[in-house]
């Protein structure tokens, strides 16, 4: 039996516990008692004096790029300095399995900028997928069916919305990960292919996942102004199939989005969603930039399509309606580019393009056609959010931390480009500004909002708190000094103020530094999903002050 000394635990009436000891064993929480200090160290196992810090149970990110990236030491670091110790993968409908080998290779080099490789995985079952966590990470890994994968494997690239055959297949696919082990059902509408499945096939795949009480995760048709209309497709996709919803990386105009969704959660819609505390978003270039008539799922033919007389016109006016977007978005990733056109990386696009001497459209293109339309960029929002919209969604109650962090390609030093900043830094930024300075969280908010939901919404019963019985993913705060350091100059700095962190009560991360312990594993539902009450108190903590 291992013991965490002296830790203070958050209570639900805003404060928090006097000193109390976990007890662990079995990589689980044993029992919760007040502290003996160092009096009656009976224990046989190790001692880990947490000096009255906070412990918290181990955050989970419910939107991160990282399927292939969590086994980069670097990654796990990045994480686990910020109190992360699971994360869920395959979001925006494109992920790695299941998958055959055409379907992973495309799915590799769509998302180039996103997710990059596996490089323990080549295509197969979403079981094989989580078999490759077991013992080769410090951190969980949960996965969702995503919906543009599965469509790549039955259907190509073709655009289309996909015949009653093909969306039978694609049910079976989707029923047969969920039995190995899936969390939800991600679809990804401003991408392709799912940007051309109509209702009927949406409507099919998200009944799978009602099947098995878990949700549909989406990255909308829209954001920003689009942001409602884009959200009733949910919702009428959820009225049809039963399923739960669960709504990527939210942002926009916070008093109509928030409207929309209490009148859907008051008409008996399960509606949950996750954001992160930037006015910055990320994604492929290709995505922001290109309409999805060209055939954007097969890199070859869009390149030819872009050049194409027949093309011309249709593609000027819609890259002049882009006006607004030029000087809103900086490169971030850009293989394939000539040397002689300089290193972009953590350039704005118009100074890029007048550099080059070229409008912001032209330049735009040349670094697709270069990049073969893998290039990733980091743009502003659009002035529909604030910061105060950013701070009004993470306070409702239906919300979910999630960094939406893209940290492919790893492992390349300054080769990597220049990513967002919140792989390193948005959870901490959350606990440092919502609980440290804001105080408009208490630090039992934050395990809600960090944490317990995300384990309630994916159905992972056992994370989530510090009960008994709980997993012991235990990450020790100091709450006096938790903050994000990583910048847009300096995106790759960790975070301070967690230095000692546990997964299933291995030590995986001590005074900030990895042990170089591998407990983590992929995750599968161990109940069905959902929203039961959290307990009032920590179990064990009844009495204290």
């Amino acid at each position: 039996m291992d013991v965490v000394r002296g830790v203070v635990l958050p209570r639900p009436d805003g404060g928090t516990t006097a000193p109390m000891d976990l007890h662990l064993a079995g990589g689980r929480v044993g029992t919760v008692v007040p502290s003996s200090g160092t009096r009656g160290n009976s224990t046989s196992g190790r001692v880990l004096d947490a000096g009255g810090r906070l412990a918290l149970p181990g955050l989970v990110d419910a939107h991160v790029h990282a399927g292939g990236a969590v086994l980069d030491a670097g990654v796990q670091h990045a994480l686990l300095r910020q109190g992360v110790t699971a994360v869920v993968t395959g979001a925006d409908g494109v992920g790695f399995a299941p998958s055959d080998r055409t379907a992973y290779e495309w799915a590799c080099g769509y998302f180039a900028g996103i997710d990059g490789e596996h490089p323990r995985f080549s295509g197969g079952t979403l079981a094989q997928l989580l078999a490759t966590y077991d013992g080769a990470t410090a951190v969980n890994v949960a996965a969702l069916v995503p919906h543009g994968t599965v469509r790549r494997l039955v259907v190509g690239t073709e655009q289309r919305p996909a015949r009653p055959a093909e969306v039978d297949r694609m049910v079976r696919v989707a029923r047969q990960a969920f039995a190995e082990g899936a969390v939800g059902l991600s679809t990804g509408l401003e991408y392709v292919p799912a940007a051309w499945a109509d209702e009927a096939e949406l409507v099919a795949l998200a009944r799978v996942a009602a099947e098995h009480g878990l949700p549909h995760v989406s990255h909308m048709r829209g954001y920003e102004a689009a942001a409602v209309p884009a959200l009733a497709e949910l919702f009428r996709l959820a009225a049809a199939s039963g399923v739960a919803t669960h709504v990527s990386h939210l942002h926009g105009p916070a008093a109509a989005i928030t409207g929309v969704l209490d009148d859907a959660r008051a008409g008996g819609l399960d509606v949950t969603f996750d954001s992160y505390p930037y006015l910055q978003g990320s994604s492929i270039l290709a995505m922001v930039a290109l309409p999805t008539w060209l055939p954007l799922a097969d890199p070859d033919a869009t390149i030819a399509a872009l050049d194409a007389p027949a093309l011309a016109r249709r593609l000027r006016d819609h890259l002049a309606g882009l006006d607004d977007l030029w000087h809103r978005v900086t490169l971030a990733w850009v293989p394939g580019l000539d040397p002689d056109e300089g290193d972009v990386a953590g350039r704005r696009l118009v100074d890029v393009a007048a550099r080059w001497g070229v409008a912001p459209a032209d330049a735009a293109l040349r670094v697709l056609r270069a990049s073969r339309l893998r290039a990733a960029c980091v743009f502003a929002q659009p002035d529909t959010n604030d910061a105060d919209a950013v701070r009004t969604l993470a306070n409702h109650p239906a919300h979910l931390g999630g960094s939406d962090a893209i940290y492919q390609p790893v492992g390349a030093g300054a080769c990597a480009g220049r990513p967002h900043p919140r792989g390193w830094g948005a959870f901490a930024r959350f606990l440092a500004e919502h609980v440290r300075t804001g105080g408009d969280w208490t630090w039992h908010d934050a395990v809600e909002h960090l944490s317990a939901r995300a384990a309630r919404r994916f159905g992972l019963a056992d994370r989530g708190s510090l009960e008994a019985g709980s997993v012991a993913d235990v990450v020790l705060v100091d709450p006096l000094a938790v903050a994000d350091r990583a910048t847009y100059d300096r995106p790759r700095t960790p975070a301070v103020g967690i230095d000692d962190v546990l997964v299933a009560g291995v030590p995986v991360l001590t005074h900030g530094e990895l042990t170089g312990r591998r407990p983590g594993r992929g995750l599968r539902p161990s109940v069905r999903a959902g929203h039961p009450t959290p307990p009032a108190v920590p179990a064990g903590t009844e009495g204290a002050p």
